[in-house]
């Protein structure tokens, strides 16, 4: 099956050699997204609920890049640096995604690029 690389201006392009997702068939899987402003490039400033926003709004786009939207997420991975802002990032999730809710992972990591403090990838399934 061949792969349809994915991209849109309104999220921060790749950072490295990968695309912002990857369609192949009704299935696109989503690069990670961080607190990236897609017009400066730069980690948006205001703390982990700032970035947990940026990065939601980055994921959004490219959902909407690939022809689809959040409610055809069926999965993320979340990625924290710090654990203890668990509640913070499920309270900012609850504002982009209602029931039923995709399937989740959420893992504290000890870094992110950039030095970010959140980042979010997905897989969507088109209808």
């Amino acid at each position: 099956m061949p792969r349809q690389p994915i991209h849109t201006d309104r999220a921060p392009a790749a950072i490295g050699p990968y695309s912002q997702a990857t369609r192949a068939g009704d299935t696109v899987f989503l690069s990670g997204q961080i607190a990236l402003d897609p017009a400066t490039g730069l980690i948006v400033e205001g703390g982990i609920e700032a970035q947990a926003r940026r990065a939601f709004d980055n994921l959004k786009a490219v959902c909407e890049a690939a022809d689809g939207s959040l409610d055809d997420v069926v999965r993320l991975g979340l990625y924290l640096t710090d654990l203890s802002q668990f509640a913070v990032v499920n309270q900012v999730m609850s504002d982009y995604f209602d029931a039923p809710f995709p399937a989740r992972s959420t893992i504290e990591v000890s870094g992110l690029p950039r030095g970010a403090q959140f980042e979010v990838d997905a897989i969507l399934v088109l209808r």
